[in-house]
């Protein structure tokens, strides 16, 4: 067994983690913390009471060392690197959740803020595992995706080479409340978000150059993506839709099957997709369909889950040589 551990055990993201983590067939959760500490996990997280028990330390390097073989970080970002810094220099392996190693300095400077961890940034391997699925088995740092690039990133990809690049790249993302954390605000107050759907940062978002920044490694061409995040009255759960401008007649469907013959949590459907079918699982359903040039891609996922916590799981498998799927949740919150 593997002794893996949780730092930020507090939000959303920690508790998913949690969930899985107690019942991963080689991982041993043996070190839970925040930035606060000294809790208990049933303490942070009413709904594991009963289910779950185990103390929540309050986060320190040393204390993670000392207890853990890998960690996720479920941390907001620039705190994330504070740590992983002295974790990574002691050998142990990190699967980060923000934003801090997912991007080339300049890009991440322009939209974050300065970076504390340069030596370690290009080390990292963006923990997508349909694309970056080798160097996830190798590396010693996991940048786990943002749930927007995740969604969108796995509808578009396929498509770039029958598409116009010179053409802009139409986003259209909606997510439920619990993308936005524990944290409340004015805008994910319950009067605001009831009976209501909202646009929120619309193109100046800091997922579209992520999103940029994947489409140019994995393809090679710079495009101009306009997207657009809106915040819709559900708990949970994920809708991304892109509109593209073709350069040739395809069949998208065949092409989406055919690319993602060999991704078993990719799912391919025949169907316009929607949140309910993937919310407490990390698949991604795809749609696609055209008209004459016009391209639309739809994906759907559990933004906590393949947007995040899952994702990440689904990394550190690989990361310790084991199966993808290991422990990773696949029966949906139905109905």
């Amino acid at each position: 067994m593997i002794r893996v551990g949780v730092v930020g055990a507090s939000g959303y993201t920690g508790l998913e983690l949690v969930k899985m983590l107690v019942t991963h067939p080689k991982f041993e959760l043996s070190y839970l913390a925040t930035t606060s500490g000294d809790t208990t996990i049933e303490a942070l997280h009413s709904s594991l009471e009963g289910v779950v028990s185990h103390p929540v330390e309050k986060a320190t390097v040393s204390s993670v060392v000392e207890a853990c073989e890998l960690v996720f970080l479920a941390l907001p970002h620039k705190t994330a690197m504070g740590f992983a810094k002295g974790l990574l220099e002691a050998g142990l392996k990190v699967v980060d959740l923000s934003a801090d190693y997912r991007l080339e300095l300049e890009t991440y400077e322009k939209h974050y803020c300065p970076h504390e961890d340069i030596a370690h940034l290009s080390q990292a391997v963006y923990g997508l595992p349909e694309y970056y699925k080798e160097a996830l088995k190798t590396t010693q740092l996991v940048a786990s995706p943002g749930c927007y690039p995740t969604a969108t990133l796995l509808g578009i990809l396929p498509f770039i080479s029958y598409i116009d690049t010179t053409a802009p790249l139409f986003v259209d993302a909606k997510s439920g409340v619990s993308g936005a954390g524990k944290k409340l605000s004015e805008t994910t107050h319950f009067v605001t978000v009831n009976d209501n759907i909202f646009a929120y940062n619309p193109l100046k978002h800091r997922h579209a150059p992520e999103i940029v920044e994947k489409i140019e490694k994995i393809h090679g061409v710079t495009m101009s993506v306009n997207f657009v995040p809106h915040l819709i009255p559900a708990t949970r759960g994920e809708l991304v839709s892109v509109y593209a401008t073709l350069k040739e007649d395809i069949d998208p469907l065949a092409i989406l099957k055919a690319h993602y013959a060999n991704d078993p949590f990719v799912r391919v459907r025949e169907r316009p997709v929607g949140i309910k079918q993937t919310a407490g699982t990390h698949f991604c359903d795809i749609f696609a369909a055209r008209n004459e040039r016009g391209l639309f891609v739809s994906s759907a996922i559990d933004n906590l889950l393949r947007g995040a916590s899952s994702q990440a799981l689904a990394a550190a498998n690989l990361m310790c040589g084991y199966e993808e799927g290991l422990g990773l949740p696949r029966i949906p919150c139905m109905p």
